[in-house]
């Protein structure tokens, strides 16, 4: 502390004395409050950085124990291991695709006629499509469903006709073109919908007949062509028949979708087990856990370079959470198989850094060979997905270790605060008591000061006393 910028030493003339405070008050209690409140307020600092890298690092283990554990979700399950795939012979003729309730299984084939949509042709207008065809209202029926039109000046030509039908509200998918030959404009009605049941039909609904050139029913066909007839898809499966009035066929074949393409005598329908979205499922769960190990690691190691430790390091909570997830890992699993009873028997291995690999060839072979053994050793009731999918719920629910290490530490972050503010509050109340206590004494000392320089100049003037020598 300098001396010379806090006191200034009291001058000998009357201008000095007059010249005020011989104290920098404010320097003076900013450089005493500092000294005091810096130790503590380092103290407290140093706490809340560390309480606050602790809730940091705890929010990232939970966020990648979650993120681990939603890889479970594929693999905890029997169900999980219920995908299958449907494959046809003759991908030409059909393809299809199978759900969990597929019974696996092997089917012959036969398509014998595709569904097909009805397509009414209308005779020629001469005139072309702007030809006037006529005012009134028309309603037209696909299948069981109808909606009706009124043709007036602003639409009564064969253009003006097809527009309204397409723009229909309630239309329940007839497609109306106008295709113009050397003959002249025709009215095209085409269905959406295929099957024997969704045909067209066109009726004018107000007690005339100028619009009677559009109309059409299964007893009045003389208005058009029928250029495409509506009807249902035939086929069997392992020799049983079945119609449907769509070429997508989900009732046949429990759990089966069947997309029939063109017709065929004998083609193959075989179901078996999903192999390859399972061997997916494990892959990405190795990688969910590589991810959650890298995490463990990053919280809890220790820097030999720079001599720093990680926020978790050593932490007994991390250490019990890792011990508890590689013993998942690393466990053997009843299966009903001695071949297949834990990770390394289907290739899963672990590298020196923690992490898992997989043999894709090893794991594509237990698949084939004993499928349900696999399904065990991760959904069993002590498979390696239940057991970590439980373990992990148990950290992550509330009032578990991970929810109550999270409540402490910001109960600790929130008692810091209050320190620092309580410390603030007390370092006010110094600053304001030092401030008063050096203020009057530098109204003193200057007081002093002027006294002295009174009695300096007062003792000058008096006169002086001249002593007499002999001669």
């Amino acid at each position: 502390m300098s001396s010379s910028s806090i006191v200034s030493v009291a001058s000998n003339t009357s201008a000095g004395a007059a010249g005020g405070s011989v104290i920098n008050v404010s320097s003076l209690v900013s450089q005493l409050v500092a000294a005091t409140q810096g130790p503590q307020q380092s103290l407290i600092t140093s706490k809340t950085q560390a309480v606050t890298a602790q809730i940091s690092s705890v929010g990232t283990l939970k966020s990648a124990l979650t993120t681990f554990q939603s890889s479970l979700a594929a693999l905890d399950t029997p169900s999980a291991f219920g995908a299958e795939t449907a494959t046809s012979s003759d991908p030409t003729a059909f393809t299809a695709t199978a759900d969990s309730s597929a019974t696996l299984g092997s089917y012959g084939v036969s398509i014998t006629q595709l569904a097909q949509a009805e397509q009414l042709v209308s005779k020629a207008f001469a005139g072309g499509s702007s030809a006037t065809v006529g005012t009134g209202t028309l309603q037209l029926t696909l299948g069981a469903s109808s909606f009706s039109l009124t043709i007036d000046s602003s639409n009564d030509t064969v253009a003006g006709i097809a527009a309204a039908i397409n723009a229909a509200s309630g239309n329940p998918g007839i497609e109306a073109s106008v295709v113009t030959g050397s003959d002249g404009a025709h009215l095209v009605l085409s269905s959406s919908l295929t099957g024997k049941t969704n045909t067209i039909q066109v009726a004018e609904t107000d007690s005339g007949s100028a619009l009677a050139s559009v109309t059409y029913s299964s007893t009045n066909t003389g208005n058009y062509t029928q250029e495409a007839v509506g009807q249902d898809a035939q086929f069997s499966i392992a020799g049983v028949p079945y119609t449907s009035a769509s070429n997508t066929v989900t009732g046949a074949l429990s759990g089966i979708t069947l997309n029939l393409l063109t017709t065929t005598s004998a083609a193959t329908l075989s179901v078996s087990t999903d192999n390859t979205t399972v061997e997916g499922n494990i892959q990405s769960l190795v990688s969910a856990y590589n991810a959650l190990q890298t995490t463990f690691s990053s919280l809890g190691s220790f820097d030999a370079t720079t001599g720093k430790a990680a926020p978790m390091m050593g932490d007994a909570m991390l250490s019990s959470i890792q011990s508890q997830v590689r013993s998942a890992l690393y466990s053997l699993v009843n299966t009903g198989s001695s071949t297949y009873d834990s990770l390394a028997s289907i290739g899963i291995t672990t590298n020196s850094d923690g992490t898992l690999s997989v043999n894709s060839t090893t794991l594509s072979s237990a698949l084939s060979s004993d499928f349900s053994a696999v399904s065990q050793l991760f959904s069993g009731s002590s498979g390696v997905a239940t057991a970590l999918n439980t373990q992990i719920n148990s950290d992550l629910v509330a009032g578990g270790p991970i929810d109550s290490r999270s409540k402490t530490l910001v109960q600790q972050e929130n008692a810091l605060t209050q320190q620092s503010n309580q410390l603030q509050q007390q370092m006010n109340a110094l600053s304001a008591s030092l401030t008063q206590q050096y203020s009057a004494l530098n109204t003193l000392l200057s007081s002093l000061q002027s006294t002295s320089s009174y009695l300096t100049q007062a003792f000058a003037s008096l006169p002086q006393v001249q002593s007499t020598q002999s001669a």
